[in-house]
């Protein structure tokens, strides 16, 4: 690094106030997920910020009073130099009234060296320290050879995939950073897909026909949806059990491959026989797998199931699988992410990280998902590093520790500086 950029990365420390202020400004804009379309004021907010520091701003509704924010600053010699998307999500989890605040969740106070507030650590956090990383480079007068796009996205906690838009919107790099929760660990992910099994009668029944249809002698071909059911999901347990046997993923603890029966809805009343039964799913599965190969298994193992059954066989299960949102078509998709710890910009964001915090790099598998499995989907090789805790994320009293902050803040700073002077292959 040239000598004016190491000193601006130290100029950190010494700075740091600002950078808290910074984070606090973010987590004082209530953008919780559920119940979501409310980033609004947020976005506009981080495009003023990015406009001042000679970005282009493009800026649209991804749904009503939720938009995605794009702000692109064109290196001198883009033609010969490497570009790099940093990405973040503005949402926050959603806080329930009841919770044991230490103090307005959305009103951001230290202590004990941390941030405390609604989205410290998933991710405005990430987000501050990317964007005053930029406000350094601008205020030095730095001007990158390489371009510089920076994505401030919605949807992330509910599944709707802001970041999905900005890769259907044609915005593409030589590599991305998803400054998302990581406890500065550069990461791969696990996929999660959910998917609705339906198992339905053609016909209703009293609820006083039943003993003909479990009885000898009751001639009644007929079942109740909700008893069908569990064999499905019996089914799925052993298909998690044979992954678990059978899969494995390197960095990733076995059995993390899970397929998990979170909801299930059936019947009518009680004078009814259940003519219905939906179950809603939830499967991880691991970085090297896709989703479709995951629905094809899943699928085929449960008609076969369905096969061994006579009434099943007659009334196979159908299958839905993702949707676009957790709030409007209840289903999600997070494609799974493997980062290549010997891609150069891997390996330098890993030196990065050694600098600022005198500490080696990890290079491992995120136990949650990100929006960076759509960027590494859409040909960009993709790595997730950001600051905070798993562990904090979604927490009441949800917090951010200063020093990680400031580390982070450092490793990017010198991380933008550093891939923008790479030439192109």
């Amino acid at each position: 690094m040239s000598k004016s950029i190491v000193d601006l990365v130290e100029s950190v420390q010494d700075r740091q106030e600002e950078l808290i202020s910074l984070v606090k400004k973010l987590i004082e804009f209530k953008t919780p997920a559920p119940p979501a379309r409310n980033t609004s004021v947020a976005q506009q907010f981080i495009a003023d910020f990015l406009k001042k520091r000679d970005f282009l701003i493009d800026m649209w509704d991804v749904y009503p009073n939720d938009p995605n924010v794009v702000g692109v600053r064109k290196g001198r010699q883009s033609d010969s130099y490497k570009s790099l998307i940093i990405n973040g999500h503005i949402d926050v989890a959603e806080v329930q009234e009841n919770e044991q605040w230490e103090s307005d969740p959305f009103i951001p106070i230290v202590k004990n060296h941390s941030i405390i507030g609604r989205g410290a650590a998933d991710m405005k956090g990430g987000l501050a320290g990317a964007l005053f990383a930029i406000q350094l480079l601008h205020e030095e007068g730095i001007e990158l050879p390489g371009d510089l796009i920076f994505q401030s996205v919605i949807g992330e906690e509910v599944g709707e995939a802001g970041t999905l838009e900005c890769c259907n919107r044609g915005y593409k790099a030589d590599f991305a950073v998803v400054v998302d929760t990581s406890d500065l660990h550069i990461q791969g992910q696990g996929g999660v897909i959910t998917g609705w099994v339906t198992v339905k009668s053609t016909q209703t029944y009293h609820d006083a026909t039943r003993r003909q249809m479990i009885h000898a002698g009751g001639n009644l071909f007929a079942a109740s949806a909700i008893e069908k059911m569990t064999k499905i999901i019996q089914g799925l347990q052993e298909l998690e059990r044979h992954w678990a046997v059978t899969k494995s993923y390197p960095g990733v603890s076995p059995g993390t491959n899970t397929i998990n029966p979170a909801v299930i809805e059936g019947g009518r009343h009680a004078a009814f026989i259940a003519d219905e039964c939906r179950l809603w799913i939830t499967v991880h599965y691991y970085p090297n797998e896709s989703h479709e190969e995951i629905i094809k298994e899943i699928e085929e193992h449960i008609l076969h199931v369905a096969n061994g059954d006579p009434w099943l066989r007659k009334h196979p299960p159908t299958f839905e699988w993702g949707g676009k949102s957790m709030i409007v078509d209840r289903g999600e998709i997070f494609p799974s992410l493997e980062v290549d710890p010997n891609h150069s910009a891997v390996k330098l964001l890993a030196a990065s990280h050694e600098s600022a915090s005198q500490k080696q790099a990890v290079v491992g598998v995120s136990p949650t998902v990100t929006d960076g499995g759509w960027l590494g989907e859409a040909g960009i090789p993709t790595a997730i590093y950001g600051p905070g805790k798993l562990h904090h994320a979604h927490s009441v009293n949800e917090r951010l520790s200063i020093e990680e902050l400031v580390t982070f803040t450092k490793s990017i700073l010198s991380f933008i500086y550093e891939w923008s002077h790479t030439v192109k292959d």
